[in-house]
């Protein structure tokens, strides 16, 4: 590759980089399909996120969205992360491809009009605990994730999931936890 055209792109990802609140040293965003408000995401350090991922934090009733991805966390293919009023995903968080994270819906509670007319509905802010992993076409809605979890492919969480839990399903339950006096992963329920 010429250098000239090296060059090139070493300054335009420069100048990509400085729109972020923060973009954190050896982190790589690869080709995102989308990224809105950029001055208020926070990305970490030695963090991946990966093709096609679509990033937001947007106002909301006159409230400035604000998202922070941590340090070492890799976030999938084809994600989709939107804060209106605050996600945070800690550090040394794995998600899988087509993940979605979101602190707020699209309003339904009129069936005379279109939901796309009836604006957006804030929930509560989102909180991924640092060590957790998240499987593929998760979402995330709304909820805190405890550390080091396990959200399993295609679950929908709208609770909290405390820490060092096993979590599947729609919605999502919690069927395994770690018990710190035995040091075993246990079938939720058995000691709980």
């Amino acid at each position: 590759m010429d250098v000239a055209v090296l060059w090139y792109k070493y300054i335009r990802a420069l100048a990509f980089r400085q729109k972020f609140g923060r973009f954190g040293k050896k982190s790589l965003l690869l080709k995102p399909l989308k990224i809105q408000g950029a001055s208020d995401i926070y990305i970490g350090e030695h963090t991946q996120i990966l093709n096609m991922a679509w990033l937001a934090a947007l106002p909301l009733n006159g409230v400035q969205g604000k998202l922070t991805i941590g340090d070492h966390t890799q976030i999938g293919h084809f994600s989709h992360i939107i804060a209106t009023q605050e996600v945070v995903i800690e550090d040394h968080v794995l998600t899988a491809d087509k993940v979605y994270i979101s602190d707020n819906v699209h309003a339904y509670e009129n069936p005379d009009l279109p939901i796309l007319a009836q604006g957006i509905r804030q929930l509560s802010p989102v909180r991924i605990g640092s060590g957790t992993w998240i499987g593929e076409n998760a979402c995330i809605i709304g909820a805190r994730i405890g550390r080091n979890c396990v959200i399993g492919a295609n679950a929908v969480v709208t609770k909290d999931i405390p820490d060092y839990c096993v979590a599947v399903g729609v919605p999502a339950k919690i069927i395994k936890k770690f018990n710190v006096t035995s040091n075993l992963w246990e079938t939720y329920g058995s000691e709980f």
